[in-house]
């Protein structure tokens, strides 16, 4: 080039680029405006209050022994909520309740069951033993139920679902009987097609019809006698024991003043013992199974009979949601809402060795999280403009209770509820380049993540395991039925300088050996390097929703959308 030229023409290029650079710095900032900056320099600056040690402590103080695994209405409750509520003081923040306390009393009741079960079929009685065969509850204050010698029905996956077109039931009238279920939803396929029917039931991916939760609704509505799940562990993604260890101990709801239309049992069966009664009732259990993924399958009347007597301790408690705010600015009057769960599933002294449910994982972890991000947004040099709230909430463990309470009884309108994000267990194993998004394109909460993730060169990732129905199983899907756009996260799977399917493989280590099991525990080879990004991330997120204009929004065809619709246009 000649060097004359460039000298003269250097003159007008360089305030031509100096503009270029204006309107590209003003086309950014309308742009961050309006969806919310996913990185800020005060935001970044405040994220490096999140660190390692920081999160390790909270995890190993919360998980500790001397925390009796922080089940409800027990001295570990008190325990946590002592501790939540003091790290909360201790950063400044705000108590989150408008009566002037950190506290939001959950009134719940509490029922413990000692049951017994048997089913007669082509002349043998089936026994079973509790909690090895079966586990059965009865969600009733009264001493007992008891359900004797009823009909029992094979009602397929249980599933009523009109806009499929979908009825497991077909006008079989199931009052007063027993009937027995499928885990997950119906996986259709198309004719002469393996591959599942996307238009049905989300293909792969559970819908709330796969939950139990709606298989002991339905039943609840048709008058059931006693709704009895049938495990298994690849459909439900956890093993029996999962089950047994979580539904034999005590168990919680919200006072209720319907309880009493509620199925008089609900439980769940192994497969073996499952397979035991249909083969003396003269059926096929897989044959049944097959029958019951068609749209024209009917409810299948078992040759057999069912017993079940279910003893009932219930209790009156108030347990507690532990709620800090953090006062925003010029839109105070809406809220970004952080949830963590702080219970667990306590101690049982019935076990040899080590009894206590330590859940360092599960939720230490969160709860750690929580605590960490509440840390960075005290070290922002000016509040965001709207309010943050940090909700730390009790029994999740028995059926997302506290949340449910909190979201059918906020304290807060959910009209200025913005959003939720959700943190039920921290990644352990290092640092991913990707980061998983359960429920992925359900907001636009989701659209905000993605632009923080890209900004360290990361990438987000759907769920690898959608048919284990992952959104229903955490506290942000209360705040999503009641409308409010929800972010539930997880920990990416593609695991920097680890071998290709590492992440998959600690996933299923976990689940296996650890998930709901007193060896919950901080482990040695924990490395929280990957934890603390992803927290960084999930304040990003937060503080972006907090300073745009614009609200996140559900997704056209999400489930939730017409509720929230509904209430921002309800004056």
């Amino acid at each position: 080039m000649n060097i004359d030229r460039w000298r003269s023409e250097r003159r007008f290029i360089a305030p031509l680029l100096l503009t270029i650079v204006a309107i590209a710095a003003c086309s950014k900032a309308l742009s961050d405006k309006a969806v919310g900056a996913p990185s800020t320099a005060a935001a970044d600056t405040a994220g490096q209050a999140i660190t390692a040690d920081g999160l390790l402590q909270h995890i190993k103080d919360l998980s500790a022994d001397s925390m009796e695994g922080r089940a409800p209405g027990t001295p570990g409750e008190d325990k946590a909520v002592a501790y939540m509520q003091s790290q909360f003081k201790a950063l400044g923040l705000k108590p989150g309740n408008p009566d002037g306390t950190y506290l939001q009393n959950v009134d719940l009741i509490g029922y413990k069951a000692h049951p017994t079960g048997s089913y007669t079929a082509g002349g043998k009685t089936i026994s079973l033993s509790y909690p090895n065969d079966f586990v059965a509850n009865s969600r009733h204050k009264r001493p007992e139920t008891k359900v004797e010698s009823s009909d029992v029905v094979f009602v397929g996956y249980g599933v009523v679902a009109p806009e499929y077109g979908w009825d497991d039931y077909k006008g079989v009238d199931v009052k007063g009987k027993t009937i027995l279920m499928l885990v997950n939803d119906p996986p259709v396929r198309a004719a002469g097609d393996t591959a599942l029917d996307t238009a049905m039931f989300k293909g792969r991916a559970m819908t709330y019809y796969g939950r139990w939760t709606y298989k002991y609704e339905i039943a609840s509505a048709k008058g059931a006698a006693a709704a009895i799940i049938i495990h298994e562990t690849g459909p439900a993604g956890y093993p029996f024991g999962v089950v047994s260890g979580s539904n034999s101990q005590e168990q919680f709801d919200v006072l209720s003043p319907d309880a009493d239309t509620r199925v008089g049992v609900e439980g769940w069966l192994t497969l073996d013992k499952a397979k035991a009664i249909i083969s003396a009732a003269g059926q096929n259990f897989d044959s049944l199974k097959a029958a019951a993924a068609r749209k024209d399958f009917k409810p299948v009347a078992l040759n057999a009979k069912a017993n079940y007597d279910v003893k009932i301790e219930s209790r009156q408690i108030q347990s507690h949601n532990i709620v800090a705010k953090l006062e925003g600015t010029d839109k105070k009057d809406e809220y970004v809402v952080y949830t963590a769960h702080w219970d667990h599933l306590g101690k049982d002294t019935t076990l040899k060795g080590d009894q206590i449910y330590n859940g360092a994982a599960d939720n230490a972890s969160g709860s750690a999280a929580l605590l960490e991000i509440a840390k960075a947004y005290t070290k922002l040099r000016t509040p965001p403009r709207r309010s943050i709230l940090f909700l730390s909430v009790t029994a999740e463990e028995k059926g997302l209770v506290g949340s449910k309470y909190y979201a059918t009884h906020p304290l807060y309108p959910l009209n200025k509820t913005v959003a939720n994000i959700n943190m039920d267990g921290l990644n352990q194993w290092g640092k991913t380049s990707d980061y998983t998004v359960i429920g992925l394109g359900n907001s636009t909460l989701d659209d905000v993540l993605t632009g923080v993730l890209k900004a360290d060169n990361r990438t987000v990732r759907p769920d690898a395991e959608p048919e284990k129905g992952f959104y229903y199983r955490s506290d942000h899907f209360e705040f999503a039925k009641q409308g409010v756009p929800a972010l539930d996260i997880d920990a990416g799977i593609d695991y920097i300088g680890k071998p290709n399917g590492y992440g998959i493989r600690k996933r299923d280590e976990y689940t296996t050996n650890d998930y709901h099991k007193p060896s919950d525990e901080v482990k040695p080879d924990w490395d929280l390097s990957g934890g603390v990004e992803d927290t960084r991330v999930l304040f990003r997120v937060g503080y972006a929703v907090a300073q745009a204009d614009a609200l996140p929004q559900w997704k056209a065809g999400t489930e939730f959308k017409a509720k929230r619709d509904s209430m921002m246009t309800t004056k």
